[in-house]
């Protein structure tokens, strides 16, 4: 089965991260399995959602590892004039929610280890495919564990996230965190004897604010990135019933983009710290005046050299001359920090694409990836 083919099954599931995925990757392993490839389901607990790990060629070597997520962003709200959940081909573009963002990539990975089954590989092809990467690099873990146990790594990983088929060595760290406000509720028409959760909230968003200020005048820098120092963005801001009622209780949900110079556990115990200033001249007068501050979840940055064995080694497949950084997260960290597996992005389309109405990949980018793909097997079979 072609490439184009693959990319028009995988477009139809509509994965998003909300949704099951198990569909799709029933679908994947039934496909394999007609080529004689075994694969391994890795269920979360609902058995609606698993990652897929398979491999082509011999045991005991470390091989090649193709690293893509299956879930989607969701597309309501967005003015699509395409079927989202299907593949249209228009102007040299595959449209498609997750086109580009990135089922492109990944029907480019399972075609060549389709085609790999055929080859005599001296070193092995591993394919590597997750869920509910869009909400955290989440479902990815339970792989990375199965991995963590098996008696040989993968030698090096290509995580194939748009990058307009560049090489990217780096990207940032991300914490998501949240500022619970604990205030007095009252009625309105006696505020100034309540304490209102939302102005707590105020307080503490103009403190995010002051660090992020703080940091981009004086702290690290990396001009690699199109923002070059760590990010802190408050991104949701709830709380109240109605205009007539004090709030008791507001939230933030904020997060940390960190350059990998800095500590992002500096930055939250200087934001807790900031908090306690607030709430503490409070307290006489309203003892449960309280900012709580907790960790949600993260994945860690990735930042391989650019003179690493994998860099050059992909560089050589793409006729890369350069490398890059890329703004947004994948699952690379994950697999360079926890299992110690040099790794690379690099896959079609961009970002500027994706998470879009009208998402799209160009076939273009979609030859080159696959021109990557045959130059891979045949590193492969004279043994890299």
């Amino acid at each position: 089965m072609n490439t184009r083919a693959i990319l028009d099954r995988l477009l139809a599931f509509e994965t998003v991260s909300s949704l099951p995925n198990i569909g799709l990757m029933d679908y994947v392993r039934d496909l394999l399995a007609e080529a004689g490839i075994a694969s391994v389901l890795i269920a979360d607990e609902t058995g609606k959602k698993a990652n897929l790990y398979a491999t082509v060629g011999p045991e005991g070597i470390g091989g090649v590892m193709l690293s893509g997520h299956t879930d989607v962003v969701p597309v309501e709200g967005q003015a699509w004039t395409k079927p989202p959940f299907a593949l249209t081909e228009e102007g040299g573009r595959y449209y498609g929610r997750g086109a580009c963002d990135m089922k492109g990539f990944v029907a480019c990975a399972i075609a060549a280890m389709l085609a790999a089954k055929g080859r005599d590989l001296k070193v092995p092809l591993h394919l590597a495919l997750s869920h509910d990467e869009e909400v955290g690099c989440l479902g990815v873990r339970s792989l990375i564990e199965m991995l963590e146990g098996a008696p040989v790594r993968p030698a090096m990983c290509i995580v194939g996230e748009p990058t307009g088929m560049q090489v990217a060595t780096g990207h940032k760290g991300k914490v998501a965190l949240r500022a619970t406000c604990i205030g007095r509720e009252g009625h309105s028409a006696l505020a100034p004897m309540a304490l209102n959760a939302l102005h707590l909230g105020a307080d503490f968003l103009n403190a995010v604010r002051a660090l992020q200020a703080d940091v981009a005048e004086h702290g690290l820098r990396d001009g690699d990135y199109d923002v070059p120092y760590t990010t802190l963005h408050v991104g949701k801001f709830n709380g109240g019933v109605q205009v007539n009622i004090v709030p008791n209780r507001c939230v933030l949900d904020f997060e940390i983009r960190s350059l990998a110079g800095d500590d992002p556990e500096v930055l939250i115990a200087r934001l807790r710290a900031a908090a306690e200033a607030i709430v503490a001249p409070l307290r006489g007068t309203f003892p449960e005046a309280e900012i709580v501050v907790e960790r949600l979840w993260d994945y860690p940055g990735l930042g391989t050299p650019s003179d690493a064995g994998v860099v050059n080694f992909v560089k050589g497949l793409t006729g890369a001359n350069g490398t890059m950084k890329v703004a947004f997260g994948t699952e690379g960290g994950l697999f360079s920090q926890r299992l110690g597996i040099p790794t690379v992005i690099c896959g079609p389309g961009s970002m500027a694409q994706g998470h879009k109405p009208d998402e799209f990949v160009t076939v273009e980018q979609m030859a080159r990836c696959e021109a990557m793909m045959a130059a891979l097997l045949t590193r492969l079979e004279v043994g890299i």
